[in-house]
């Protein structure tokens, strides 16, 4: 039996063809998938609504390596569920050593995300017709949530063990503010005092992100500050210091570990806010589902990983079942590239040495980015489970210097509607140079991209690209190298 369509395009349209012919047996209801995969895409934009995952999905699982320890910043010994009490409540902690596959989500915390969950997979039609590309674009659109981006997704559970725990007070630090944001957000519906370090860059750049915390009720400061000594000791050497997530991190650390009624959240790189995140890509798998879609290439955005992780990792599952075989592309500035510049060792989490030591790509831990617009990627390492995966050939990765990045969120804006935040800017990028790519070669690759955030509260960033006054930032290669001489040396 075969069935034609009518031209539903114009000639030369980048979404279809003159018609489509599906060809099946009488017996058989169920459409070649390439065919059915085309007719969909073609005729939707949006994938069909599914449920909220009920459970978080662990990769550790599922590698054929296991990731090596966090060590004892102090004895270069693997880390023990008790040497982080000090900074996280148990359940946390239980989350981060977990080698189950699936971990159930909370009904409190489903219920939470019910505010914005499930997010939409949306076909890109108009940023393809701009490109005039074969290539099918699809974005997960993080943006919906009450804080503008993924990080609720981590920061919910986060506040809510905690809650559990009788913890009062938690701290975090922040770059862009999403991170911060989420945090008050969560901790303002659990009850929970909020204390934000932003790193100062941020701080200045994006001062309303600054009010949203505050309007959730968290108390925000500027990292470096003079509150801690890890800020102190920042600002006695640079006074005008633009700060770091590391630095910041470093602050918050020291407060929570003072203080017994406080507890250290953090945003990303660790197992636990990588295993929250997981719902992104659980939802995605069965969204692409709805479209008859297989994609060929995944891409997102990368600082310290909590984004791509969140799409990727369930992906990676269902490649290592052989059940599909994408290419995972992470992209990262140019300014701050630890994946494709730095060094595969043991770190410390943060500036001052506090945290575990790590095994991740790392470009030093005292490594101060230069202050590009993407905040929340300016971070010295990368998550020790994403710099696993990549050490075992899973994914790839690449860098791209802002200006692109810009150009490329001026292009998915002005097709799409949707303004990005600076930091899935990267990511659109790849995507267009991977959609131009398709457009020489005639491939029509799917091609999934990570959308993580709106950038309504970085207008100030686009205008200066708009006015011209945007530049590169770059790595200096000696200040790398300085970095990197300082990191510790334990037998790994």
């Amino acid at each position: 039996m075969a069935l034609s369509l009518p031209n539903l395009f114009p000639k030369g349209d980048a979404y279809g063809t003159k018609y489509f012919e599906i060809k099946t047996k009488p017996s058989q209801l169920k459409l070649s998938f390439s065919y059915r995969a085309r007719a969909n895409a073609a005729l939707n934009s949006r994938s069909s609504s599914v449920e909220i995952p009920r459970q978080w999905y662990n990769l550790v699982a599922d590698l054929p390596i296991k990731p090596p320890p966090s060590l004892h910043p102090k004895t270069f010994q693997p880390i023990k569920p008790e040497d982080l009490s000090p900074l996280f409540c148990d359940e946390l902690i239980k989350q981060e050593a977990s080698v189950e596959q699936f971990i159930d989500i909370p009904e409190e915390v489903l219920d939470v995300y019910s505010l914005w969950r499930p997010t939409p997979l949306i076909r890109a039609k108009r940023l393809e017709k701009l490109l005039d590309t074969p290539a099918r674009i699809y974005y997960k659109y993080e943006g919906g949530s009450p804080a503008g981006s993924h990080k609720p997704n981590s920061a919910v559970p986060q506040a809510w063990y905690n809650k559990m725990g009788n913890v009062k007070n938690v701290v975090t630090e922040t770059g862009a503010g999403q991170w911060g944001s989420a945090l008050s957000f969560a901790c303002s519906l659990f009850g929970l005092n909020c204390e934000v370090w932003q790193v100062r860059a941020s701080f200045d750049q994006k001062p309303y992100r600054k009010m949203m915390m505050q309007t959730w009720g968290a108390k925000v400061h500027p990292s470096p500050s003079d509150l801690t000594e890890a800020g102190r000791a920042i600002l006695q050497m640079d006074p005008s210091s633009p700060g770091s997530l590391g630095i910041a991190i470093s602050e918050a650390v020291e407060v929570a570990a003072k203080n017994t009624d406080t507890k250290y959240c953090l945003g990303s790189v660790l197992n636990h806010v990588l295993l929250h995140q997981t719902v992104i890509g659980e939802e995605c798998i069965k969204q692409m589902e709805d479209f008859g879609e297989t994609p060929d290439v995944i891409i997102g955005c990368t600082g310290g990983g909590s984004n791509f992780a969140g799409l990727a990792f369930p992906f990676i599952r269902e490649k290592l079942k052989g059940k599909i075989n994408p290419l995972f592309r992470a992209v990262e500035p140019t300014a701050c590239p630890s994946l494709t510049k730095g060094v595969y060792a043991y770190d410390y989490g943060d500036t001052a040495g506090m945290t575990p030591l790590m095994k991740m790509h790392t470009l030093g831990h005292d490594f101060i980015p230069d202050p590009i617009h993407s905040g929340g990627l300016r971070y010295h390492g990368m998550a020790p489970l994403i710099s696993h995966v990549y050490e075992l050939g899973f994914m790839e990765a690449i860098s791209i210097p802002q200006i692109e990045c810009f150009q490329g969120a001026i292009q998915f804006a002005r097709s799409e509607g949707l303004i990005p935040a600076p930091e899935p800017t990267h990511a659109i990028a790849a995507t267009i140079r991977e959609a131009l790519r398709c457009k020489e070669t005639g491939e029509s690759k799917v091609i999934l991209m990570a959308m993580c955030g709106h950038g309504h509260f970085d207008l100030s960033s686009y205008d200066k690209y708009l006015q011209g006054s945007l530049v590169d930032l770059s790595f200096s290669e000696e200040k790398i190298k300085a970095s990197l001489a300082k990191i510790p040396r334990p037998v790994s």
